[in-house]
């Protein structure tokens, strides 16, 4: 019998992966019963579940699930893979089991409808949009430095111990939930991942555990932009799966939170985005704009730079490829050229505020 359980479960993967593509047809289908009834709830439950912890069942789970991983391959090795009849079903089985689990508890969010339509705005843009945009958040930038720092030519250095940012990151949505109810988070489960100094070596700011719900930060990264992946995974657990969404949701939290070191962090964050495709666009409007800007803005994100330079290391491209890989497999077509998406959203919502003043 528990034979033919496992063989009952290697079938249903294929099925599984049959039917997600099926259903990544029908976006509709899976934005009205899925994100918007069935996930809101599951999510909350499991983040109410174990949102307590101090620490991360997820990375518990994934340290279990790798160590049962490598005992399973030094087995096989042992036996040099022999009887793959056997092993192949186990193996199958396994997978069926982590596939099913992967899309009922976040997964099918990556196809659910695009953020631009669920807003009902627009995805494209001009040039001279992205340029009057890009003001506007210089502009922003630049007040919100002068009044953080003495001096226009020094980094802004948030004075918070990690924990008061995860803290003020959830204000940061209390507040934002006001105009956007969707955006309203319940059952707080927001951590510091176990793993922060691999991921840095991974290149990854933080990531959203889809087993157990919880929000994952590296905390090793430089604290200026803690706020921005704060806000950024606790967009993830709302259910918006895809890269440039959540950045979005994450400008949009951080640019309308109380706290002027939040805002700072939101409009530096948009800002660098649209700055990177202006200079895709336009070199010279970009050298224009580049010069109205406070030095100390650039000097934050020299700091980010030579963090990540400082982790750089042989086998980071790997992990970028395989992480690509993943995005282009659910639903993200241009894998993670697919962040510059977050442009056309903050141009086209900058746009409609405006028009509705």
């Amino acid at each position: 019998m528990k034979k033919k359980g496992l063989y009952i479960l290697a079938f249903l993967l294929p099925v599984q992966i049959i039917f997600v593509i099926f259903l990544a047809g029908y976006p509709e289908l899976v934005e009205n019963w899925y994100s918007q009834k069935f996930y809101p709830i599951t999510s909350q439950f499991m983040r109410y579940g174990h949102g307590f912890l101090p620490f991360s069942l997820g990375d518990l789970l994934y340290t279990l699930f790798g160590i049962l991983l490598v005992r399973w391959l030094i087995r096989r090795i042992k036996q040099k893979f022999k009887n793959p009849r056997f092993w192949l079903v186990d193996a199958m089985a396994v997978l069926s089991i982590v596939y099913a689990c992967f899309h009922i508890f976040w997964g099918f969010n990556y196809y659910r409808l695009p953020l631009h339509k669920a807003l009902e705005i627009e995805n494209d843009y001009t040039t001279e949009e992205l340029y009057s945009l890009s003001e506007i958040l210089i502009n922003e930038s630049n007040q919100l430095h002068n009044q953080l720092s003495e001096n226009d030519s020094t980094s802004i250095v948030i004075p918070y111990t990690k924990d008061e940012i995860f803290e003020k990151t959830i204000e940061g949505y209390t507040n934002i939930s006001k105009d956007f109810p969707e955006l309203t988070y319940k059952g707080e489960s927001l951590k510091r991942s176990l793993y922060s100094v691999p991921l840095s070596y991974m290149g990854f700011n933080g990531y959203l555990n889809p087993f157990t719900g919880e929000a994952q930060v590296n905390t090793q990264i430089v604290s200026y932009k803690i706020p921005t992946t704060a806000s950024h995974e606790i967009g993830h657990q709302l259910g918006f799966a895809k890269e440039n969404e959540a950045n979005f949701i994450a400008c949009l939290s951080s640019m309308n939170h109380p706290d002027p070191y939040f805002r700072y962090s939101g409009y530096t964050f948009a800002l660098r985005y649209c700055l990177n495709e202006l200079y895709r666009r336009d070199k010279k409007q970009f050298e224009t704009l580049k010069a109205k800007m406070n030095p100390g803005i650039l000097e934050n994100y020299r700091e980010v730079e030579d963090f990540w330079l400082a982790h750089q290391n042989p086998f980071e491209p790997i992990f970028q490829a395989f992480y690509n890989r993943f995005l282009i497999v659910n639903n993200q077509a241009d894998g993670m050229k697919s962040y510059s998406y977050v442009v056309a959203l903050l141009v086209n919502y900058f746009s409609d505020e405006k028009n509705r003043l």
